[in-house]
Order: C-alpha cells, then structure tokens, then sequence
C-alpha cells in the first residue's frame, strides 16, 4: 500500500485481533456483571429511552462538544505516538474501544434482545462507517510515526520531506474525523430518535 509517497506494507499492529478479543471480553464482562453493571443501573433503561424520544436534539451544541471531544482524544493519541509509549497507547487504545463496543452491545441485547440490536446499529449510523477507516488510518499513522523515530524505518531527521508528509496524512485523517462529527451530530440523532419512536 502507498500512502502519499510512502510505501508501506502492512500495520505490524494486530488491530483487528485485538479488538475482537476485547469486544467479546467487554460481551463477557457485561453478561457476568449484569445485576451490578445493568440491573441496578439505568445503563439504556426503559426511561431513559422514553426520555430520549421526546428530546430535542440542539444539533449544533451538539456538533461543537462531538467535535471538541473527538479531535481532542485524536490529537492525544497522535501526540503520544511520538513517545516510546507510542504502540502502548496504540494498543490499550484499541483494547478500550473493544471493551466498550462489547459491553454497549451487550447491555443493549440483555435489555432488549434482537430489537437491541437494532437499537446498536442506529446510534452508531452513519458516522461510524468514517469513524471505523478513520480510527484505522489514526492508528495505521500513529504506527508509522512511532517506527520511524524509534526503529529507524524512516529517517524523519535526514529526509526534509517525511514530516510534511506525515503531517499532510494527519490532516486527511483529522478531516475524516470531522466529516464523521457532522454526520453525528446532524444526521444520527434524526436516525436514532426515529428508531427510539417506533421501538
């Protein structure tokens, strides 16, 4: 694969490895903990949900704290690529995201069964289909950045091109990113209280 001029080959990172061991680890932490983390909780309850189709959503506010939020943690994560904890983060960034997908599925399908499920699938529609290549491309990056520095595998001090490069793809990635908050904050939440209307 050829990133703006930079041939890579593949992420040595096993992102998708790990994030499916930490998704069904989140389904098994939420299934053991359900009368402490679900039934004593209003985690998704049904007024909670009530209260939720009737809100009005402020799609502007909205968009401001998705975007401020969102940019934030990205930022962060692209920051701390450049240290030696760089594939630590990278990691336990992934593993994190996996135990909350888990425990979010989870917690939905034990309150709510297969309507759940759907349930999932429309409050992550559709900025999760550019959240998921996006969060890929930060990691993928993040991975390059660290190797480079670290491991030598491009020399970001002798090459004058590497790093307007890399800040060039950072750039592409952080515009995903904000592609992804529009569609969260002005078209996601018309799809969910739609859904919550007719659940």
């Amino acid at each position: 694969m050829r990133i703006t001029g930079l041939e890579i080959k593949t992420t040595r990172l096993p992102v998708l490895p790990i994030f499916c061991v930490s998704l069904v680890a989140g389904i098994l932490v939420m299934n053991i903990g359900k009368s402490i983390l679900l039934e004593n909780t209003g985690l998704f309850d049904e007024y909670t949900l009530y209260t939720m189709k009737y809100m009005t959503v402020d799609s502007n506010a909205l968009f401001s704290y998705v975007l401020r939020e969102r940019l934030l943690r990205f930022l962060i994560i692209a920051v701390l690529s450049t240290t030696y904890l760089g594939l630590v983060v990278c990691v336990g960034t992934v593993i994190w995201y996996g135990l909350s997908a888990g425990a979010f599925l989870a917690a939905l399908v034990l309150r709510y069964g297969i309507k759940g499920v759907f349930l999932a699938l429309a409050a992550v529609f559709p900025h999760y289909l550019l959240y998921v290549p996006v969060f890929w491309g930060l990691l993928l990056w993040c991975e390059m950045v660290y190797r480079g520095i670290y491991e030598k595998k491009v020399d970001f001090w002798e090459d004058k091109a590497v790093l307007p490069k890399k800040l060039m793809q950072l750039a592409g990635i952080l515009a995903g990113a904000i592609v992804a908050c529009l569609l969260e904050a002005y078209v996601n939440p018309l799809i969910l209280l739609s859904y919550l209307r007719v659940f």
